[in-house]
């Protein structure tokens, strides 16, 4: 069993590098953990909080020009419980370009809001406790 301290990095692909990052960035306060440029013919930037055990990383490779959209049930969900701050964060998503959106699982739209990044990945702002 991986021990719960674990880091995980998710990485996706994107035709739009600067971008996406960017709306990470000031969507959810992300900050810019690492880059790599032309490593093997792929540009990236990992993104996210020092001290959290997770990270995203987005990754151009120089010969992409198009992407496969991902299904709309495939998600990256973030739990606030507490109500100002979820706002806060749901209006700089907002803020940042990402498009509100119904969910493919209704159970998303009781307690959160979807929300679509540049590439058609679809982020959860779920306004309750995880609980294990």
């Amino acid at each position: 069993m991986l021990p719960k301290s674990s880091i995980i990095r998710i990485a996706k692909p994107t035709i739009n590098l600067c971008e996406i990052t960017r709306m990470y960035i000031e969507g959810l306060g992300f900050e810019l953990l690492g880059e790599f440029n032309n490593h093997n013919g792929f540009d990236g930037r990992i993104i996210g909080h020092k001290n959290h055990c997770y990270h995203l990383e987005f990754t151009y490779h120089h010969n992409s020009q198009l992407l496969e959209k991902p299904h709309p049930d495939n998600l990256f969900v973030f739990y606030i419980e507490n109500q100002e701050q979820w706002e806060s964060v749901c209006r700089s998503m907002e803020s940042a370009g990402f498009i509100r959106v119904s969910s493919f699982n209704p159970y998303w739209d009781e307690k959160g809001q979807t929300y679509k990044d540049i590439d058609g990945n679809r982020i959860v702002i779920q306004n309750s406790e995880w609980s294990e």
